[in-house]
């Protein structure tokens, strides 16, 4: 499978909602989700640029957990680009024992809040961590990213195929507070590096 996608600043959560929901975006989610990236020791995978990623969404029905591969990243008229491979498991911590047993470690942890939905082919995100801006991920092929956009009201300009460290540095430059990105950062526990989310 192929991922296309782009992320921008949400000013106003709450209006996004509304306008997706006017606009006939079908919401499929609701709750927190919890990203482990996972690599060998010697940052093999990150060398070439390739994701190991545990995800597990939690809400009101329980947990379901996701294993992902993503291949490196392409830049393709603006848009990221990456292979993706998922599989879904009904056991996040058996898939992270299995995972730490076979010698992988995690070096990245990111957590958020998020409402997910679905409109015209697209796949939207409203993304809220512990400390940084709300932003909205779109997924789909471009023209049904494009309109999504157009229908999510926030103007386009303030989409870009940029990655998530790109947007946790403009934060931190713009507001002078540290982002937290995951639950341990709020503490003051910032073991990871930025550059792995």
């Amino acid at each position: 499978m192929r991922e296309v996608e782009l992320k921008g600043i949400v000013a106003d959560r709450a209006a996004l909602r509304t306008r997706l929901l006017a606009a006939g975006a079908r919401e499929v989610f609701n709750g927190a989700l919890s990203d482990r990236r996972y690599d060998l020791p010697s940052r093999e995978l990150l060398e070439r640029d390739h994701v190991l990623r545990l995800r597990v969404y939690r809400d009101a029905a329980g947990e379901r957990a996701v294993l992902d591969w993503k291949g490196p990243t392409r830049y393709s008229k603006g848009y990221k680009v990456r292979e993706e491979l998922s599989t879904p498991s009904g056991n996040g911590q058996t898939l992270a024992l299995m995972l730490e047993r076979l010698g992988y470690v995690v070096i990245r942890e990111i957590d958020r809040d998020i409402e997910q939905f679905e409109l015209g082919g697209a796949v939207l995100r409203i993304e809220r961590y512990p400390r940084m801006d709300v932003l909205l991920e779109v997924e789909g092929t471009p023209k049904a990213i494009e309109s999504a956009i157009a229908q999510a009201g926030i103007p386009r300009a303030d989409f870009s195929s940029d990655r998530l460290p790109e947007f946790i540095f403009r934060y931190e430059q713009r507001t002078g507070a540290r982002a937290a990105i995951c639950t341990r950062e709020l503490s003051g526990d910032y073991r990871y590096s930025v550059t792995d989310a």
